[in-house]
């Protein structure tokens, strides 16, 4: 388990490094998960988690438990911008309202005098109320994701909602994506067969430089075409539990879906030992 862990963690703490984040810093953090998920995930259910228990679960010090019991690690909330205008981009590509025929993402005039007609505006509302519309296109325009023409209709680039290095966005999907990754893949390796999350992936060395950016570019595009039929299918499900959802109720249930793909191309060198 120890092997494992250390080459999981070799590009994380690279990544903690080059950001400035010190050993005794993660060390700190870690001390404080340990007692968290001891207490949270380990003992709910089996009795009182005294310190004791921590202490002979965990390894560490009742003396540092009794401090670190006071300091929860919660999870940290999307930016309200980013929450907004990722879900704007996925009605914008799901919604067969905001969709030609092929499916393609339509050309959005800002506003129309027609309600009944698609509009930039009448995308921002479907999705919420309480930000304007020209916010959610000045953070969209900043990401690079939509442009403006002459003619002041708004394009969307489906390819480009990437967030911008070092934001606090790029830091959120980092975080989520990454820990639901290996979540899956922990819950698997307890699990009695078969798997019980899917965890599958294509990987093959030795190859040339010319073959592996063709494997590269290829493996993109057909990710992001499997990513977008998915939105769109999650979309229309997720609309179809608001409107049965009882009245006044919040949401139809409790659960949650992240569907993720990555992609990764490198020298064949190993890295090393752990």
């Amino acid at each position: 388990m120890l092997r494992a862990a250390g080459q999981l963690l070799r590009p994380l703490v690279r990544l903690l490094m080059q950001g400035g984040v010190t050993f005794p810093a993660l060390a700190e953090l870690l001390r404080r998960l340990y007692v968290e998920i001891a207490v949270t995930d380990l003992l709910t259910g089996r009795g009182a988690s005294t310190d004791s228990r921590v202490s002979l679960l965990t390894g560490i010090h009742r003396k540092e438990i009794r401090r670190l019991r006071a300091a929860r690690c919660g999870l940290e909330a999307a930016p309200v911008s980013l929450g907004v205008a990722s879900q704007v981009v996925a009605r914008w590509l799901g919604s067969p309202l905001f969709a030609g025929p092929d499916g393609a993402p339509l050309v959005l005039p800002r506003a129309t005098a027609a309600a009944a007609e698609p509009s930039f505006d009448g995308l921002v509302a479907a999705v919420t109320t309480d930000i304007p519309p020209r916010s959610v296109l000045d953070e969209l325009l900043s990401h690079g994701v939509v442009t403006l023409d002459a003619d002041d209709r708004v394009h969307l680039d489906s390819a480009a909602f990437v967030p911008k290095p070092g934001r606090d966005e790029q830091l959120f999907y980092f975080a989520r994506n990454t820990r639901d990754h290996l979540a899956a893949a922990a819950a698997n390796l307890i699990a009695p067969s078969p798997a019980r999350f899917l965890d599958r992936s294509v990987h093959y060395d030795r190859l040339s430089a010319a073959t592996a950016a063709r494997l590269e570019a290829d493996g993109r595009e057909r990710a992001m075409r499997m990513l977008v039929e998915f939105n769109r299918l999650a979309l229309e499900l997720s609309d179809a539990d608001d409107k049965n959802a009882p009245a006044g109720a919040p949401a139809a249930g409790g659960r949650r879906v992240n569907l993720g793909v990555y992609l990764y191309v490198d020298d064949d060198a190993p890295e090393g030992p752990a």
